[in-house]
This record gives structure tokens, C-alpha cells and sequence, in this order.
């Protein structure tokens, strides 16, 4: 193997249920470095401000209007109109829909005092809504939204503006005034078409229902849809699944994204509404992660990474195959890595070496943006060790290699001699056949795509330093 890197192609088969059930294991999904659960209450909006004080003063800013380096921009929408008692989300359960212009207006003053940070003009070339349900705004509401956002920031004509929608909160018409906004990108959520299992979750929305929708943003050019699914519902059985991942591979999402269900109804209050007996084992969840693989990769899908897959003529198939993909809070992308603007309630951003999180709470969100205050309560300043893993993890969650050189070049170290300790504890990885490593590269195997997470998490100084690791969902 050399030095040279190589193009990145799908997996061949799907991983067998003995490989599956022997690295099963809680593990972070690896959208940030350090993970969100390592930010502290030592990082607050002085912190924030300063690196946002140092984007605009950078070398990047100079002379250049919005810099030369765009942004990307995730809005955080909390509020559903009823409760899925799997969802782990930061959400605000109501049916009062004046909360949704009362909350605009606190976007509108955390939006303004971004720009008196940042300065006007500041280029976006990615810009996410998710939540919560962001359709729970009325047409109106996304209208102003969106006018708030393109009044503030320079949203490029070419960004990717993508939108998380629940199928029974829009209809042909909304879809289009989507379109009209701006959207070119559409998440579905799904999770499961089968009624036993939307019964047992509080989510029922008929496979036709999704179909209509499907059908009316083909006809309206959006550039993707994707679904969301996820396995190890209760009721759920590896039958049920497999229909499940027929019908939404005839309907034909440009990208899926299937998700392990992680029932923590310690720390999420809704989950408790589920029966733990009406869970699937792990044997069945092995099972059913295992044919729902081979499914949509018998259908025509590429494995992207982790849990997603793309159709082999979506972007994200052609950025995994040409060794371009990313790897950012809202999961794998197509854009190249720049700073994230985070906005609302709980919105995770990241600027320069930092992290951030906004208050979990409205009243607390809300409270320090009447006191004319950045709702920041915690971070994270990354050491010169976090960031030298960072590029390591970020390497193998998105190209599936790491050269050594390209690591010694960018942060001036030996990288056998730094890493000795994990290249050491690669070696079971090896011996079972999912990493290959040479003297110049670590590389994936095709079949160790599937256990990306397992491989990175080798690499993350704080997991290994913790041994509790029942935060984090599990690989199955």
C-alpha cells in the first residue's frame, strides 16, 4: 500500500450478525472532536466572543468583504406539536403556535448581535433548519426567517440550504413555498412505516402520506431528499424492517440515513412511555441492522459511512468515491470544513478552535438575549492534542485513511511515536479484518466501513481515559 491516497468505494456486502454482535458497543458518533458531552460552563459568551473577535480580526477577514473562508449557518427550531416518545431531541412539546413568532424574535437579536460581532456580509455556503419540527413555523414565519438570514449574512446563490420536515406538518403547497425560500435539500423523518411500531412511538404517518410528498418535491426540483429511519423500535422485528426498507427503497430518497435506536429513558423523559419489554433483543437488532444493509446496497444504494447511504448519482456518493466528504454536527456533507454558526435554543456551533452550546431552555435562551447577551453556556477551547485527533478521527470517519505525513506536516510531530499507544490497540481491528496498516497509512477495509466508529474511537483521548460509556448510543 502506499502513500498515495486512495478513492473511497462502497462495501461490497453487508457486514455478517456475528461480526456485528461482537463490536457492538456505546460509542460517540463523531460530529465534533471532543464529542459536546466534554464542553464545560468555563466556556461562556466571553469565550465565544473572542473567537468570534479573532474570525473577524484573522488573517482570513483581511481586506475581504465576509472573508474569504464562508460560513455555515444551523438554526435550531424546538417546538413539535406532539411528542414521539422515541426522540431524543432539544424540543418544547405545544399546539400554541404564537410561540413561533415570539421565538423569531429572539433569532432576530441573536442573529443581530452576530453580526456586531462578525461584521455584516459574512459568506454562507451551507445553511441547515432542524429541530424540533422547523415546519412548525407557518409559511409566514419561514418567510421572515429566511429574510432575517439573507439580511445579516451573505448566503451564497450556490449554498446548500437543507431543511428537516415532518411529513404530517406540510403538504404539496408548503413544499413549494420551501422551494421558493431557497430549500434545494429535504430530510424526511420517517423512522419506521409499519403501524404497530408508529402506534408504539406516537408517530403515525402513513406510508402514502410520505409517497404524495415524495412524488410532489421530485416534481418541484429539489436537488435531494433524504429519509430518516430508525432501527430497534419497539415492535419492531427484522420483518417488519425489511418491509420498511422496501418501501422506502422503491420511493427512491437520494439519501437514507438508518439510526440505532438509544433507549436512555433515564435522560430522556419521553422515552419513558416506552415498554422496554416491547423492545427488540440485541440479537434482533443485529439482524435487522444486518438485512437492512444488504437491503438498500441490494437496491442501488452506496454505504456512505456510520449509518448513511446515498444513491451512487447524489453528491454525496461522488464526494465519498472522489475522497472529498466531510464530517460536521449535522453528520456527513458535502462542504468543505469551515466555521458553524449555530442559532436558537441548544445550537451547537464551532469557530475556529472552539465549540459552543447555547442554553438548553427557552426562558434561559431567551433571558440572556433580553440582557443583550450571546446565549452561550458552555465549550470548549481545543488543545493542541484535541486538534491533532481531530484530524485523525475526521480522516478516518471521511476518507477512511490517515497518512501519517500529511498528520506530521500539519502539526509538526512523529506520528508512530505519538500514536504508539493506539497503533498498538489497532491490532485486534487488524487481525479481524477491518484496518489495514502500513508504514506510510492506516487504511479502512471495505468491511471496515461499517465499523468506522470503533476505529475512531482508538484515536479519542477522553473515551479512553472514561470507561463510562452508557452516554453514548451503541454501534448496533
Amino acid at each position: 500500500m502506499s502513500s498515495t491516497p486512495t478513492t473511497a468505494k462502497p462495501a461490497p456486502a453487508a457486514p455478517t450478525e456475528e461480526l456485528l454482535s461482537r463490536l457492538d458497543a456505546g460509542g460517540p458518533r463523531y460530529t465534533s472532536y471532543p464529542t459536546a458531552d466534554r464542553f464545560v460552563e468555563a466556556f461562556g459568551p466571553a469565550q465565544y466572543r473572542q473567537a468570534l473577535g479573532q474570525r473577524r480580526s484573522g488573517p482570513q477577514s483581511a481586506g475581504a468583504v465576509g472573508g474569504s473562508s464562508p460560513l455555515s449557518l444551523y438554526v435550531h427550531v424546538p417546538f413539535c406539536e406532539s411528542v414521539c416518545y422515541y426522540c431524543a431531541c432539544n424540543k418544547v412539546i405545544t399546539r400554541q403556535h404564537r410561540h413561533g413568532a415570539e421565538y423569531l424574535e429572539s433569532l432576530g437579536q441573536e442573529i443581530a448581535l452576530h453580526v456586531g460581532a462578525l461584521g455584516p456580509g459574512q459568506r454562507v455556503s451551507q445553511l441547515h433548519l432542524g429541530g424540533g419540527t422547523p415546519t412548525f413555523l407557518s409559511d409566514g414565519e419561514l418567510t421572515q426567517l429566511m429574510s432575517l438570514l439573507r439580511a445579516a449574512f451573505d448566503v451564497q446563490t450556490q449554498a446548500e440550504c437543507s431543511i428537516e420536515v415532518d411529513p404530517r406538518t406540510v403538504d404539496a403547497g408548503r413544499l413549494a413555498h420551501l422551494k421558493h425560500l431557497g430549500f434545494n435539500r429535504l430530510s424526511f423523518g420517517v423512522q419506521d412505516f409499519d403501524p404497530a411500531v408508529q402506534q408504539a412511538v406516537h408517530r403515525i404517518q402513513p406510508q402514502e402520506q410520505v409517497s404524495a410528498l415524495m412524488a410532489s418535491a421530485r416534481a418541484l426540483g429539489f436537488d435531494s431528499i433524504n429519509i430518516d429511519l430508525i432501527h430497534g423500535l419497539p415492535k419492531q422485528t427484522p420483518a417488519s424492517l425489511a418491509r420498511t426498507v422496501e418501501q422506502v427503497a422503491r420511493l427512491r430518497p437520494d439519501r437514507v440515513a438508518l439510526y440505532g435506536y438509544a433507549h436512555l429513558p433515564q435522560r430522556f423523559k419521553p422515552q419513558r412511555r416506552i415498554h422496554a419489554q416491547d423492545l427488540p433483543g440485541t440479537a434482533q437488532r443485529v439482524t435487522m441492522l444486518s438485512n437492512a444493509i444488504a437491503g438498500f446496497l441490494e437496491h442501488g444504494y452506496d454505504y456512505i459511512g456510520m449509518d448513511h447511504f446515498a444513491l451512487p448519482t447524489d453528491a454525496l456518493a461522488t464526494a465519498k468515491r472522489q475522497g472529498r466528504l466531510h464530517r460536521n454536527f449535522q453528520g456527513y456533507s458535502t462542504q468543505p470544513d469551515c466555521d458553524l454558526i449555530g442559532l436558537g435554543v441548544s445550537a451547537i456551533g464551532r469557530v475556529g478552535a472552539t465549540y459552543s452550546q447555547n442554553a438548553k431552555s427557552l426562558p434561559e435562551y431567551q433571558d440572556a438575549l433580553r440582557a443583550g447577551e450571546l446565549p452561550v453556556v458552555r465549550g470548549l477551547v481545543l488543545t493542541r492534542d484535541d486538534v491533532v485527533r481531530r484530524s485523525v478521527i475526521m480522516a478516518l470517519m471521511c476518507q477512511g485513511r490517515v497518512v501519517f505525513e500529511s498528520i506530521e506536516l500539519a502539526h509538526l510531530l512523529d506520528f508512530r511515536r505519538y500514536f504508539d499507544a493506539e497503533l498498538q490497540r489497532l491490532e485486534p481491528l487488524v487481525g479481524q479484518g477491518l484496518v489495514e496498516i502500513d508504514a506510510d497509512a492506516i487504511q479502512l477495509t471495505p468491511l471496515g466501513w461499517y465499523f468506522v466508529r470503533a476505529v475512531a474511537m482508538v484515536f479519542d483521548r477522553h473515551l479512553q481515559a472514561d470507561r463510562d460509556r452508557e452516554r453514548y448510543s451503541r454501534l448496533i
